[in-house]
């Protein structure tokens, strides 16, 4: 049961990042950069919750 709460956290986190991503590739102020890669966040946080499944799944 622990497994699929850390999936769907890791779901949560994902939505998340690519919402922020969006929001960042749309700023009117382009000089705003941000310090936190977006997509490199919703990258892992997508294998996280991948692999959180599986092992839920055989678990």
């Amino acid at each position: 049961m622990l497994w699929w709460i850390g999936a769907g956290v890791a779901v949560v986190v994902a939505v998340l990042a690519g919402v922020a991503d969006w929001r960042r590739d749309r700023r009117d102020d382009l000089d705003r950069v941000g310090w936190v890669d977006w997509r490199s966040m919703q990258m892992f946080a997508l294998i996280a919750a991948a692999g959180c499944a599986i092992i839920a799944q055989h678990g």
